[in-house]
C-alpha cells in the first residue's frame, strides 16, 4: 500500500509538472513506488500459492496480466497523447492506484516477520545502485565519447569497483541487503541472469520499433499504439501457455523456446526498410517477440522462486524484479548506442545519403543487437535445470533412525 501511495501521488505530480526537472523528479518517486510494489506483489503470490502447478498457474496469470496491461497501455497511450495531451498518460494511473489502495486491505492477508530487531544495509543499497547507474551511463555515453575514451573507461571501472565493494559489504554485514548465500541456488542465479537478457530484448525491440514507425514510416502515436497491440497479445498468450508448459516440460525447454522466438522476431525486424509496411515488416516480428517474452518471462519467474523458503520469498522476488529492471535499463542503452553509432557511421561514409535511410540503417543494426542478446539469453537458458526442483511439500518424509521419537 505504501508503494501504491508513492506511485499514485507521483503520477499526479508527473501530470502537473511544469518543467522537465519537475517531471524527472516526480518520475523518480514514481519509480520508487513501482520498485516497492512489484517485488511485494510477486512475494505475495509466492507465499499465497503452493509451489508447483498451483503457483505456476498464478504466475501465468501474473504474466498474462502484464501483457494485458501492456495492451491497454498501447491502446490508451496513443489516443491520450494525440487528444488531451501527454499529461493524461499519468493522470490515467490515478484511479487505478486508488482502486488498488481501497482493495488491498480487503483482499490481501497481512504478514509480518517475527523479528526481535531490525537492521538495515544503506551501504549495500548505495554501492549497488551506484554501480548500476555508472554502468548504464557508460553505455549511453560511449557512442559520443568512444569506448576507449577515459569518459567511458572511468565509469565502467567505477561500476566494477562499486560492485566489488557491494559484494564485500554483503559478505560482512549482519543483515545484508542481499545475502550472497542465496546465489548458491543454481536455479535462482540462472533465472535472474536470464531475466536480465530477457529485459534487454523485451524493452529494446519496442523501443527501437517506436522510433522506426514514427520517425521513418510517419506513424502517429495512435496508429502505432493500435498496430503494436499484437506484441502485448503475444505476451499474454505466451504467458498463459508457459505456466502449463513449465510444469510439464521443465524450465530449460520452455526458456530456450522463448528466447529462440525473441531472437527470431528480432531477426525478422532487421528487414525493416525506408518504405516498409506493417505487413510483413512489423507484424510477424512483433508476434514472435511477444510469444517469446511471455514464455521466457513466466519460466524465469517460476524458476527464480522455485525451492525458495517462505521467509526469503521477498528477497527472491526483489532480485527477480531488479534483474528485469537492470535488463530494461541496459536494453535501452545498448540499442540506442548501436542505432546512433551505425547511423553516424553510415552518414560519414555516405555524405549525401537520405537521413531516413541513415536512421533505418541504425534501427536495423539495433534489431541485430536484440537478436544477439536473445542468443546470449538462449545460451543461459540451456544452463537452467531441466526439471523444477521438488517443492518442500512434495518431498518424502525423512526416515527416522531406530529408536528415534
Amino acid at each position: 500500500m505504501a508503494g501504491a501511495v508513492f506511485f499514485t501521488t507521483a503520477s499526479l505530480l508527473c501530470g502537473l509538472a511544469s518543467s522537465p526537472a519537475a517531471l524527472r523528479a516526480a518520475r523518480v518517486v514514481q519509480g520508487a513506488g513501482a520498485a516497492i510494489m512489484a517485488p511485494t506483489a510477486l512475494s505475495i503470490i509466492s507465499t499465497t500459492f503452493t509451489e508447483g502447478a498451483e503457483r505456476n498457474k498464478a504466475l501465468g496469470i501474473w504474466g498474462a496480466l502484464g501483457g494485458i496491461g501492456a495492451a491497454a497501455a498501447w491502446l490508451i497511450g496513443g489516443p491520450l497523447v494525440d487528444a488531451p495531451g501527454w499529461r493524461w498518460i499519468f493522470f490515467v494511473s490515478i484511479p487505478v492506484g486508488l482502486a488498488a489502495l481501497a482493495l488491498s486491505p480487503v483482499l490481501l492477508r497481512e504478514s509480518r516477520a517475527a523479528l526481535t530487531r531490525r537492521s538495515y544495509d544503506p551501504a549495500g543499497a548505495l554501492t549497488v545502485t551506484g554501480a548500476l547507474v555508472l554502468l548504464v551511463y557508460a553505455v549511453v555515453e560511449a557512442p559520443g565519447a568512444g569506448w576507449g575514451d577515459v569518459r567511458t573507461i572511468l565509469p565502467l571501472a567505477g561500476s566494477a569497483l562499486l560492485l566489488a565493494a557491494f559484494a564485500l559489504i554483503e559478505s560482512r554485514h549482519p543483515a545484508p541487503l542481499v545475502p550472497l548465500r542465496i546465489f548458491r541456488s543454481r536455479t535462482l542465479a540462472g533465472a535472474d541472469a536470464l531475466t536480465v537478457l530477457l529485459g534487454t530484448v523485451a524493452i529494446g525491440v519496442p523501443f527501437v520499433l517506436t522510433l522506426y514507425a514514427q520517425q521513418v514510416l510517419g506513424y502517429s502515436a495512435l496508429k502505432f499504439g493500435v498496430s503494436s497491440v499484437v506484441l502485448a497479445v503475444g505476451v499474454t498468450a505466451g504467458a498463459i501457455a508457459g505456466q502449463g508448459a513449465v510444469f510439464k516440460a521443465g524450465f530449460r525447454p520452455v526458456a530456450v523456446t522463448g528466447m529462440a522466438l525473441m531472437g527470431g522476431g528480432s531477426l525478422v525486424l532487421t528487414q525493416v526498410s525506408v518504405h516498409g509496411s506493417y505487413f510483413p515488416d512489423i507484424f510477424f516480428g512483433l508476434l514472435l517477440c511477444g510469444l517469446g517474452i511471455g514464455l521466457a518471462f513466466v519460466t524465469a519467474t517460476v524458476a527464480a522462486l522455485a525451492g525458495i523458503a517462505g521467509h526469503e520469498s521477498g528477497l527472491a522476488s526483489g532480485l527477480s524484479n531488479t534483474a528485469l529492471q537492470i535488463g530494461t535499463a541496459l536494453g535501452v542503452a545498448i540499442v540506442s548506442t548501436v542505432a546512433v553509432s551505425r547511423s553516424q557511421d553510415y552518414l560519414a561514409a555516405n555524405p549525401g545519403a537520405s537521413p531516413l535511410v541513415a536512421l533505418t540503417e541504425g534501427y536495423q543494426s539495433a534489431f541485430v543487437a536484440c537478436a544477439v542478446l536473445a542468443g546470449i539469453g538462449l545460451a543461459l537458458a540451456l544452463l537452467l535445470p531441466g526439471r523444477p526442483p521438488k517443492a518442500a511439500h512434495e518431498l518424502p518424509e525423512p526416515v527416522l533412525a531406530t529408536g528415534a521419537r
